[in-house]
């Protein structure tokens, strides 16, 4: 956490270093386009070096049996963050799914290897911090770019410090000894990207300005969390 910290210090330092004025950044709500460009440039090709071909491998040569127990184990560890926001939204029937998704797969899907929940009528979603912010209608600040770490808003950075205090694992943390949160990050990391590298390879081809798209696509992903995959009737004329 130290190192997003970093990060946003950054780019508030560099922020009045490079500002786009056109209308396309304002409408997208990004004001940082020249500086933002310089940082998906370097994260893309990182991306296509290393994270990429790191997923490929992993996806090559671990079992499809393999992939999905540890998928079901790394979004079950996510449960507890999720049922937090929930409640903080007041959505306690989402919050109820994810209260007993989480106690029925940690027991019966011996620690959420096996996914017992969906099966029981209790699918998995997720929630974080942003998005409760978001549900109230904090403003999601201008759009960055970080390095390293991809595309966000200062709302969502910001709602990614709050759930640390929501994850219990957070507490078990001994002596500061940070070994198994680095390694979670790492293969949640490796995980989503197992899983998207068709995605990813597909709107890369399709896309005349993949800066662009990918912006477009984040924003509009991160609404749809918002709003808990609900249809934006209020956006519906601006098509």
């Amino acid at each position: 956490m130290r190192y997003r910290q970093l990060l946003a210090v950054m780019v508030l330092c560099v922020a009045a270093a490079g500002c786009a004025d056109t209308q396309e950044a304002r409408e997208q709500n990004d004001p940082l386009e020249p500086m933002n460009r310089v940082f998906f440039g370097i994260n893309h090709s990182l991306d296509n070096k290393v994270a990429l071909p790191a997923a490929t491998f992993y996806r090559s040569v671990t079992p499809e049996v393999f992939r999905t127990h540890l998928h079901n184990f790394l979004s079950n560890l996510h449960l507890p963050i999720t049922f937090a926001n929930d409640i903080l939204q007041g959505n306690f029937s989402r919050g109820g799914d994810a209260v007993g998704r989480f106690g029925v797969n940690t027991t019966l899907g011996f620690g959420g290897v096996f996914d017992v929940a969906s099966d029981w009528g209790m699918p998995y979603h997720q929630e974080d911090f942003g998005q409760t912010m978001g549900w109230y209608g904090v403003p999601p600040g201008p759009y960055l770019v970080l390095p390293l770490a991809g595309p966000a808003y200062p709302r969502d950075i910001a709602g990614g410090f709050v759930d640390r205090y929501f994850d219990p694992l957070h507490y078990f943390a001994i002596n500061h000894d940070h070994y198994w949160s680095w390694t979670r990050r790492i293969l949640t990391f490796v995980d989503a990207r197992s899983r998207s590298i068709a995605d990813l390879r597909m709107i890369e081809r399709s896309s005349i300005d993949l800066y662009a798209t990918t912006r477009s696509l984040y924003s509009q992903a991160r609404q749809t969390e918002i709003r808990n995959g609900e249809p934006d009737i209020q956006g519906l004329p601006d098509f």
